[in-house]
């Protein structure tokens, strides 16, 4: 297809960092991701990064920043990673490579959906809620890209919408729900959806 697959919609929250400004955002990416945002204070981030709070709040300002620049990070590292997969794929086998993409990631990122669970520890008015909901957008518009591409017409946005709600609710389930299959099963649904509009539509 002649345009990008996922074209990146999100303003950047991150800038370049010093390399303390670096240490901080792995520590605190990690510390996040594995323990909560609300249970990691800035003064285990400082000291996991080799640091002082002094610096941290020198180069992010405030945690709800920290936070936000956690989240960013993780979002354009999730992108390349998808798309790397679809890029690898079939034509045909594109939808299905985002859900072996988030099978993979998810083994090595067993807690789950960093998205979903910093949305359910934020208030609404957080600066992260800004990159969650972007996340969230991004990849409802990937499957409207993909889908679309294989199902012209109208059907198109119907069949993406579907799909997107099998990933999403995928997401939750091999995690908070502890069903280690329910991506794997998601697939399978997915390409039952797509199959069956792709013989119902007719060419395009």
């Amino acid at each position: 297809m002649g345009r990008r697959i996922g074209r990146e919609t999100r303003s950047g929250v991150e800038s370049v960092l010093t390399p303390a400004g670096e240490r901080i955002l792995e520590a605190a990416s990690e510390l996040f991701y594995t323990r909560g945002i609300g249970a990691v204070g800035v003064e285990l981030i400082a000291e996991r990064a080799g640091t002082t709070k002094k610096t941290l709040y020198d180069v992010f300002g405030a945690k709800a920043t920290l936070v936000a620049t956690y989240l960013a990070r993780r979002s354009s590292r999730w992108r390349e990673f998808v798309l790397t997969r679809i890029g690898d794929a079939a034509p045909e086998d594109r939808v299905h490579a985002v859900f072996d993409a988030a099978g993979e990631w998810h083994r090595e990122n067993p807690r789950g959906c960093a998205f979903v669970n910093a949305y359910a520890e934020l208030d609404e008015g957080h600066p992260a809620m800004a990159v969650i909901r972007d996340e969230k957008r991004w990849m409802a518009d990937l499957f409207r890209e993909l889908c679309t591409d294989d199902h012209r017409g109208t059907g198109g946005a119907a069949v993406a919408g579907a799909v997107h709600l099998l990933y999403e609710g995928a997401l939750v389930l091999q995690s908070a729900g502890g069903e280690a299959d329910a991506m794997r099963r998601a697939r399978e649904s997915a390409a039952r959806i797509c199959g069956v509009s792709s013989s119902s539509e007719g060419p395009a």
